[in-house]
């Protein structure tokens, strides 16, 4: 039976888990190996490089459905992803497979209905793969760049969100039919209900991973979003800025080119004034526009008097 309360880093390890064993597989998921003694949430995970905070996030929330805030900035991006992929390699690698054998191993092989159920088994397996594996070939690599601080305009956290469905229900047919469906013979009476307090049980293990991406790694996710644009828009003004300081970033060709453009002259007689081509003139005022970020002739007459390139009775034609 759970003992409802809200774990904190200085419990017992070994109390989590005898309150709620199906904690286990969540050890698991997320790398903390077991042998750990009495030592606490805090000491267990610091010895095994898992962020405390974050795990002990995700057991209140699958043991007590106690969600934390989706402004929390505390939790870690990188451990629930993580997380989460250990999940799916324990519940496709191992958990269905078992399943599906456990269930092949208890029905009679004389009967066509059995034939049936497998089918039907399969055809849901099926189905949670392919969602699981969509996850792991978009959602996760995408999670993955805006770690790396990398801003992609083609997806994002909303699109995933209107897509991720919960899977729980598949085997709600399933279910119904095995129960209804309940050889005579003790023994493989007992292998069937067994297999089918399994399948129950994975139901549940379903419906906790999904609503921990959906209430937990999706809010995270959209932080991160945040986050990753406004440091690229900061990176952005800062490039600007930089450019800007045309005392360095300015070559003496292009100052050249700039004392050219100040006195009327075209692109044409820029290239016969320095030797150069007209296409070499227009990447030059291209660079210009870019390092200045001016583009009329205007500003470039007062940047050129700024910067004494030309003297500024130039203008009254002194």
């Amino acid at each position: 039976m759970r003992k409802i309360k809200l774990y904190e880093a200085d419990d017992k390890m070994i109390d989590l888990i005898t309150d709620n064993y199906s904690m286990l597989q969540g050890l698991n998921a997320f790398g903390i190996r077991l042998g750990f003694g009495d030592k606490t949430v805090d000491e267990v995970c610091s010895e095994q490089n898992v962020d405390c905070y974050t795990f002990l996030a995700v057991v209140n929330y699958i043991i007590n459905g106690y969600a934390p805030k989706e402004t929390d900035q505390r939790i870690s991006a990188r451990t629930i992803l993580d997380y989460l992929r250990a999940s799916h390699r324990y519940f496709l690698d191992f958990q269905l497979p078992s399943i599906r054998e456990k269930l092949n191993s208890s029905l009679p092989h004389d009967d066509g209905r059995s034939s049936l159920i497998l089918h039907l088994y399969d055809e849901y397996a099926h189905d949670i793969r392919k969602h699981m594996r969509y996850e792991e070939k978009t959602f996760f690599p995408y999670v993955e760049a805006l770690l790396r601080g990398e801003h992609i305009t083609k997806y994002n956290v909303a699109i995933f969100s209107r897509h991720h469905s919960d899977t729980t229900g598949k085997f709600q047919e399933l279910k119904s039919i095995i129960i209804k469906y309940l050889p005579h013979d003790s023994l493989a009476n007992n292998r069937l209900t067994a297999t089918l307090y399994d399948i129950y049980n994975n139901e549940e293990w379903l419906s906790n991973h999904a609503n921990v991406e959906d209430h937990i790694f999706v809010p995270v996710i959209r932080l991160l979003e945040k986050s990753v644009k406004e440091e690229g828009i900061s990176t952005k003004l800062s490039d600007m800025i930089k450019s800007v300081d045309a005392g360095e970033t300015i070559s003496d060709r292009e100052k050249e080119i700039i004392v050219c453009l100040v006195q009327g002259m075209s692109n044409k007689e820029i290239a016969a004034q320095l030797f150069i081509s007209v296409n070499t003139v227009t990447t030059h005022r291209r660079n210009i526009a870019r390092k200045l970020q001016i583009h009329s002739v205007a500003g470039l007459t007062i940047y050129a008097i700024a910067n004494n390139l030309i003297d500024k009775r130039w203008l009254t034609g002194q």
